[in-house]
């Protein structure tokens, strides 16, 4: 059965973040056999040091917080992060594109994001408190034909985090054929053990040592 630590991906988006605190982020990951740390993009060079042979992987954000910049910026973001060592990255949608229903528009977006990956994991960041369920649902089945590994709830940088409700609705839609990321405002045991039982197979949390110390389950 795989660890509880291994499901998280250890997270520091902050813009106000210094290089002391990213480098402990990474040796958190280290000691607690963390899945993945997720970083802003310009971090990505010193994490990818940091981490060198840990077996921790190295995730980034792409067109984020607010998914609005062209989807050729998010291209050229992509392929820069991933030549600077990124792994897997967590694009965010064009939400504009959703609300207006132009469907085309967003999965061609998250398709080049996917294409321009490579071999690198891509989730799809849907902010699922901006949207209606039926507006989740047709996010999902774009992430799908586009080609995604992952879709994911939040950023944690708009009005509402994970959800258990938006969890199991994006489980519901992606079956098991995809991966489903819950993120924002997972601060306790509680917390993560709703959105794992939801069908969430990551966790994105900045208070993952928290959420360890208090599991007697999570590995060492």
């Amino acid at each position: 059965m795989t660890s509880v630590s291994r499901i998280i991906d250890h997270t520091l988006l902050a813009p106000d973040a210094t290089a002391e605190q990213i480098d402990a982020l990474c040796q958190e990951a280290k000691d607690l056999r963390m899945g993945a740390v997720c970083v802003n993009p310009s971090r990505v060079p010193q994490c990818r040091e940091a981490l060198a042979g840990s077996g921790v992987t190295l995730c980034t954000v792409i067109g984020f917080p607010l998914g609005a910049t062209l989807t050729g910026a998010k291209v050229a973001e992509t392929r820069a992060a991933i030549a600077a060592g990124a792994e897997e990255v967590d694009m965010v949608i064009n939400i504009g594109a959703v609300k207006d229903g132009d469907w085309d528009a967003v999965e061609a977006d998250i398709r080049a994001v996917v294409e321009a990956s490579g071999s690198a994991l891509t989730k799809v960041i849907l902010e699922t408190c901006l949207l209606t369920d039926d507006e989740i649902r047709r996010a999902c089945a774009a992430a799908e034909s586009a080609g995604a590994d992952f879709v994911k709830t939040s950023t944690g940088f708009s009005n509402g985090g994970a959800t258990a409700h938006a969890v199991a609705l994006m489980r519901e839609c992606v079956g098991e054929g995809m991966g489903v990321k819950a993120s924002g405002g997972i601060r306790t045991p509680a917390d993560l053990a709703a959105m794992v039982s939801a069908g969430a197979t990551r966790i994105g949390a900045s208070a993952g040592r928290a959420l360890l110390e208090a599991d007697p389950e999570a590995e060492r």
